[in-house]
């Protein structure tokens, strides 16, 4: 059997729906960041074993979990409240045989559908995350957008993760993703500041999904106009444009985050530190 893993903060809208995907599960946790709405109450409704944490980044708290929720079962099922557990992939998880140890985690391929109920099926930046693993032999890293690292073999899953990251209004997604520019340009100035280098080769051809993605962003984040480079890669590069208007719309939004990151950037970097020049890494 498996284990499931919900993180939530303030989630009474989305949580009912995620809980009732997942609702096959006898070993449901919901690792909560010290709600003050509804959802505590809606997770203790389902029988939900909820653990809290004060939220510091994303790969802390994830590894946290990881780490020291008492988990039933070997393999965990790690979803967000916005998501939802397909009957496809319902049905993949149920019948998967999950015995090699040579396996430390299986891909799954996510769903992201706009707000008008669109599936972006090209336009979304990448279809296919870690989320069924052993936690002994997984680990995250970067403050946000997390990267996953696997000890072992990775294969993939039949069945989509439904994912609906406009579920509650623009004005949520755009006040999150102001918060995500805030870290990523943190970890850019990190990089600056300690040197840190990039690898084009590992970028372009490391057989490791995780290793060539964290290259992949180092670089890419070098690059000038990075906004309409981002644009021009979700709407043209992956097709976009066969999403219609929300794909569209969806690439320009992505393009808009990316100049956030690059504003922020901007902005720490012109802050004098107010110690001597002997302090390094003080940004």
């Amino acid at each position: 059997m498996i284990s499931v893993l919900v993180l939530t903060k303030n989630e009474e809208q989305d949580l009912p729906a995620c809980l009732e995907s997942v609702s096959w599960c006898d070993d449901i946790h919901v690792f909560d960041s010290f709600s003050d709405d509804r959802t505590l109450e809606i997770a203790d409704s389902t029988g939900a074993l909820v653990t809290q944490r004060k939220f510091d980044n994303w790969s802390s708290h994830q590894n946290w979990g990881l780490s020291n929720i008492p988990f039933k079962y070997e393999w965990v099922l790690y979803i967000d409240a916005d998501e939802r557990v397909s009957p496809e992939l319902k049905d993949a998880l149920l019948r998967t045989r999950l015995m090699s140890d040579n396996i430390a985690a299986f891909e799954i391929q996510r769903r992201d559908f706009a707000w008008n109920g669109t599936w972006l099926k090209h336009a979304q930046m990448s279809p296919y995350y870690m989320r069924l693993f052993r936690p002994s032999k997984m680990r995250y890293e970067r403050l946000v957008n997390p990267i996953s690292i696997p000890n072992g073999d990775v294969l993939r899953l039949d069945g989509f993760l439904d994912h609906y990251p406009f579920s509650k209004g623009f004005r949520y997604w755009w006040q999150r993703h102001l918060g995500y520019a805030d870290l990523e340009a943190s970890m850019r100035m990190q990089d600056i500041n300690i040197g840190t280098s990039f690898s084009l080769q590992k970028a372009l051809f490391s057989k490791d999904f995780s290793e060539r993605r964290y290259h992949q962003k180092g670089i890419f984040y070098k690059m000038p106009g990075r906004p309409l480079i981002k644009w021009f890669y979700l709407a043209i590069w992956r097709r976009g444009f066969l999403d219609g208007h929300a794909g569209m719309t969806y690439a320009l939004l992505q393009a808009i985050y990316e100049y956030f990151i690059v504003l922020k950037t901007k902005e720490l970097s012109s802050v004098k530190p107010k110690y001597s020049s002997s302090t390094k890494n003080f940004f």
